[in-house]
């Protein structure tokens, strides 16, 4: 897809930080915008913010739930008369240590992550192939790349996220469909994610400091903005990549993970365990 312009794309997560900034890029480009998002308040901002030059639309949607993901594809499709993208952007983050993680941990991630994203390609899919064109954005993380310890039910779910996307291209060309696909995998973003993030007590028995302390540390690499995010992202879909990384830490370390396959995992083990207790 080399231009957005009279076209309509569906974002999920649009209330907020990357959501909200492709919603603006696109606007910007005269792409008419589907947005969704569990924060009605963000959503209407983004939805402001994005100006009368394009047609909006919005929903309150919960990506877990199969029958609303599926119903509101059907509406996009009757409000807009097609459309040519969707961006499964709306994500959560858990950390803590497996033994302590509750299944029910695992599932609320998993439901949102993951499955959120199957929902929003699958519900998305024929009407983009009945248009004759489309493109899906599903967005992992750097760690659908490389894992972290404390990070396994995040790192689950983005690794599922990548490997669904991956095979997801190659069916599309195996298939002869006019519809493309592209796993993102930012690195560091400033957005809200770190403060929504569930922190299990494990995270500070197993690093000998506050919770506070490690979610503001991580807020702390979180260096690369949504908007450039977005202008990578969009980039990327006119280029038809199959794969695309943002900021130099995902950068950085997809590199760490092609020279040193396993070896990287110690190096992450012993670099977090030589901060125990610092603050």
């Amino acid at each position: 897809m080399k231009s957005f312009t009279g076209r309509t794309a569906a974002i999920t997560g649009a209330g907020s930080g990357i959501g909200r900034a492709l919603a603006l890029r696109l606007a910007g480009d005269g792409c008419h915008l589907a947005l969704a998002d569990r924060d009605a308040v963000g959503l209407a901002e983004t939805a402001a913010l994005a100006g009368p030059q394009v047609r909006v639309t919005t929903a309150e949607l919960d990506v877990a739930d199969e029958k609303a993901v599926y119903g509101w594809a059907d509406a996009v499709v009757a409000d807009h008369g097609a459309v040519h993208m969707i961006i499964n952007n709306a994500g959560v983050a858990l950390s803590g240590t497996t033994g302590a993680l509750s299944l029910e941990d695992y599932r609320w991630i998993m439901d949102i992550n993951f499955w959120g994203v199957v929902h929003g390609t699958k519900a998305f899919l024929p009407h983009m192939e009945t248009a004759g064109a489309g493109h899906v954005v599903n967005l992992s993380s750097i760690f659908g790349v490389a894992a972290q310890p404390l990070m396994s039910g995040y790192n689950a779910s983005k690794y599922a996220v990548r490997g669904f996307t991956e095979s997801l291209r190659q069916d599309l060309e195996l298939t002869g469909s006019p519809v493309s696909a592209t796993c993102v995998h930012p690195g560091g973003i400033r957005t809200n994610i770190a403060k929504a993030a569930r922190v299990d007590d494990s995270v500070a028995a197993a690093t000998g400091r506050p919770a506070a302390d490690a979610t503001a540390e991580f807020e702390r690499m979180l260096t690369t903005t949504p908007d450039r995010a977005a202008k990578t992202i969009l980039d990327g879909v006119r280029r038809n990549q199959r794969r695309v990384l943002i900021g130099p830490d995902a950068w950085a370390i997809d590199s760490m993970v092609r020279l040193l396959p396993t070896t990287y995992q110690r190096i992450v083990t012993g670099v977090v365990r030589s901060r125990r207790g610092k603050g």
